[in-house]
């Protein structure tokens, strides 16, 4: 059993294996999982809002599905992955909350989901799986010698990807 590394909110890891990464209480944050299945490495990333040029605070790329998947890209390679190999699987992007009058800034769960669609997009990178939307939230785990990617939630049970 290898180490159990902790990815936080507006956060990413990378690693190899035996490792696994975890990251807690996807609400509207959406957790990224990239992996080689060759080189057995990876990384995970937990990114609260879609777009770092809409917002004032951007000190911190891993908040960003646009600054950060870039950056965990450029890490898992430096790892030994290959670009061509790299695959995604996503969770999380639920609307926690429902608002009467729900204006589209409020939509923050959806918003992320299609952002990071457009940088995978972007990157090159498929995704493929994935568990998004909903209401409830998630705690999602990359298991680096293999690729599975648990999702656990409180009433929903627990899946594999």
């Amino acid at each position: 059993m290898g180490e159990l590394i902790k990815v936080g909110m507006a956060d990413y890891k990378t690693g190899s294996h035996p490792a696994s990464l975890i990251s807690y209480g996807l609400g509207s944050c959406v957790g990224i999982a990239l992996y080689d299945s060759v080189a057995k490495v990876g990384g995970l990333a937990h990114i609260m809002l879609p777009d770092s040029t809409q917002s004032r605070a951007t000190e911190n790329p891993a908040k960003f599905a646009d600054t950060c998947l870039p950056l965990m890209m450029d890490e898992i390679l430096k790892l030994g992955a290959a670009k061509n190999r790299l695959w995604a699987k996503i969770a999380g992007g639920a609307q926690m909350f429902t608002f009467a009058n729900a204006t589209d800034i409020m939509r923050v769960g959806e918003r992320n989901v299609e952002a990071v669609r457009q940088v995978l997009r972007k990157l090159d990178i498929k995704i493929i799986n994935e568990d998004t939307g909903g209401n409830y939230g998630r705690t999602v785990e990359l298991k680096l010698d293999c690729g599975i990617f648990r999702i656990k939630t409180i009433d929903k049970g627990e899946k594999e990807l």
